[in-house]
């Protein structure tokens, strides 16, 4: 990589090809970031199992293993001799954890505890580990700063914090770097969008590009920033040789163009030059009304700034959708606990 924003020395060497594992390579992040390396003269690979990705994401020049991560001897194996691993890996499921938390725990914490354990029995000199905003959970004050006490509200968001925690613990003993990024509400080409537990943006122009109106969870006044995908790549990577974000947890999106759901459904609507109007439903529980965060420290640590708008990257979603064809929800996840909380949108497959 090529030194920018003064970028300070680290344990990784600047400017020396390398060699890069991704967890999730298939997915929407991973695949991005995976794309980026190899732009860079770097030797990348990855594994997926493809839950949450799609195999022609994966770059021809990346070596891919379909093998999930959540398999410790496998995970040993793929990440022998890598200078450096990057985890994007989740089901991030944050609505669905407090439904399907086995499925959802299992493969954020223990996936995360799979891929920690073999970088440190390989001695892999960096781990650059992407967590989630739902870390944060309800807060009182917006937008949330690094600094705030952690207070998730669902599984996910408890899983993902435990995994923090535990990687700084086993950077500690075993002797690793590790960087936290927080990466949230990123959106672009590639992202799932056949997939009704997540991803509010792609799924409300999938239904609407499918002749069905966006769906709202509530009143739809829960506020959110959208992070396109071009606006995150470039921090991500600036943070593997910048040895001022080693130890730290750096948000990473953007704090301004705060919107609210509904005022998302129609800006969708407006961009699609339709006319439909959004379908409310009951609110899904324990669902976070204010959540956005604070660039600062990513603006000072990895020169993060953003340039892409938020109705260009709706524009840039939308065309990709059409370029591959809209297609019908794939409810591919067990719902482990149905009751009348369980929202009907997935047990009556509304979508």
């Amino acid at each position: 990589l090529s030194e920018k924003q003064g970028v300070g020395s680290s344990i990784l060497p600047l400017a020396t090809k390398m060699n890069i594992f991704i967890t999730g390579i298939a997915g929407f992040l991973g695949s991005h970031i995976a794309d980026a390396l190899i732009e860079e003269g770097h030797n990348v690979s990855g594994c997926d199992n493809l839950i949450g990705g799609y195999l022609e994401n994966v770059p021809e020049d990346a070596e891919f293993f379909q093998i999930d991560a959540i398999y410790l001897n496998q995970m040993k194996k793929m990440t022998k001799g890598v200078d450096l691993i990057i985890h994007t890996a989740c089901t991030a499921y944050e609505g669905l954890s407090v439904f399907s938390p086995y499925l959802v725990g299992q493969n954020t914490y223990q996936i995360s505890m799979s891929v920690f354990t073999a970088a440190a029995e390989n001695n892999v000199p960096k781990v650059i580990n992407c967590s989630s905003m739902a870390r944060y959970g309800e807060q009182k004050i917006v937008p949330f700063t690094e600094d705030l006490i952690p207070k998730p509200q669902d599984p996910y968001g408890i899983a993902k914090l435990a995994a923090e925690q535990t990687l700084e613990v086993m950077s500690s003993v075993h002797g690793f770097e590790y960087v936290n990024l927080v990466p949230h509400n990123i959106i672009g080409p590639r992202q799932k969008f056949d997939d009704p537990y997540r991803n509010v943006v792609s799924i409300m122009i999938n239904r609407i590009l499918n002749g069905n109106p966006p769906i709202i969870y509530g009143d739809g006044s829960q506020e959110r920033c959208f992070s396109d995908i071009d606006d995150v790549v470039y921090p991500m990577i600036e943070s593997i040789n910048n040895n001022k974000a080693v130890g730290e947890t750096i948000n990473v999106g953007p704090d301004e163009d705060v919107i609210s759901i509904k005022e998302l459904a129609f800006k969708i609507i407006d961009v699609l030059n339709s006319d439909m109007e959004p379908v409310f439903v009951d609110p899904r529980p324990q669902e976070v009304k204010l959540a956005h965060c604070s660039a600062d420290k990513a603006r000072k640590l990895l020169g993060y700034k953003t340039s892409v708008t938020l109705d260009k990257s709706i524009e840039k979603i939308a065309n990709w959708i059409i370029k591959v064809g809209p297609k019908k929800f794939r409810y591919h996840l067990d719902i482990e606990i149905l009751n009348d909380k369980t929202p009907k949108t997935w047990t009556q497959k509304l979508f």
